[in-house]
């Protein structure tokens, strides 16, 4: 455990040197400090306890350095992140794959390709090919976190497998983990490095880490992931200036260099991929 906290620590920093030296543009600056809630999401962000940290609020932290804009960053459970998105109490939605109900409510800026894959422990069932093929299963329970959102495809699976009274929903991705330990659920659906990076800090799941199998399937295909601004809660000028510095850092590449130092390669393999 305390070879992984180290190692953490270091990547942190690694990362954060390559943030800071990322275009050396200056930025215009916002009126006020941006509010900007989140939720545990792999090591894209790690909130432990009062501290924040992982690849995108390290990012946030870089452009403070920029003295460019300043954010507040907060703690909160993933559902009710998407209500503070949705009623314009949030500034900034990030990171968070596109999708068109998200599309109504901010000006979406990408930084990173990634896809959902239906993931579980390693066993000898046959494998699944589509969403239909995973319907027909009707013996494999799924538990997926409330508040994640894949687009309409996984929006007609929830509904499905709700319908079939085989869906659970839990907080957050370790939770989820711990459910697929106990073998309570089968499997879940989300992207890869999300799940990874919940169970490599964690002593109670983290054997489990090198049995994760990752099956990719057609209705789930690769999409956007990266950030959305809020279309409700912000003057034109600040929009104009988190749409700037958001556009840089998306064409820097350091978001995928952050995801390639927080990660090993066998969990981005099939699941996050550069612009």
């Amino acid at each position: 455990m305390m070879r992984l906290q180290i190692h953490t620590v270091v990547l942190r920093i690694v990362l954060f040197a390559g943030l800071v030296a990322f275009n050396a543009q200056t930025f215009a600056a916002c009126s006020r400090v941006i509010n900007v809630p989140v939720a545990p999401t792999g090591r894209s962000v790690i909130i432990n306890g009062e501290k924040i940290d992982g690849i995108y609020p390290d990012m946030l932290r870089s452009l403070i350095e920029k003295e460019a804009c300043k954010f507040a960053l907060s703690g909160v459970p993933r559902a009710r992140l998407e209500l503070l998105f949705e009623t314009g109490r949030a500034d900034l939605l990030i990171p968070a794959s596109r999708t068109p109900k998200r599309d109504e409510h901010g000006i979406f800026i990408p930084m990173i390709y990634n896809r959902a894959t239906i993931i579980s422990i390693d066993g000898n069932r046959p494998a699944i090919t589509s969403a239909q093929d995973l319907l027909d299963k009707k013996d494999l329970k799924v538990a997926l976190v409330r508040g994640f959102d894949y687009g309409p495809a996984y929006q007609d699976l929830i509904r499905e497998l709700t319908r079939q009274k085989r869906l659970y929903f839990d907080t957050d991705p370790l939770s989820v983990a711990r459910l697929l330990k106990a073998g309570i659920a089968d499997l879940t659906i989300m992207a890869p490095s999300i799940l990874a990076g919940n169970i490599m800090d964690d002593a109670r799941v983290q054997d489990i880490l090198d049995k994760l199998r990752f099956e990719p399937i057609p209705e789930l295909p690769w999409g956007d992931s990266g950030a959305y601004i809020s279309k409700k809660s912000l003057s034109a000028e600040d929009t104009a200036a988190l749409k700037d510095m958001l556009e840089q850092v998306a064409k820097s590449g350091a978001v995928w260099k952050g995801f390639q130092r927080y990660y090993p390669a066998n969990v981005l393999k099939g699941s996050i991929r550069p612009r």
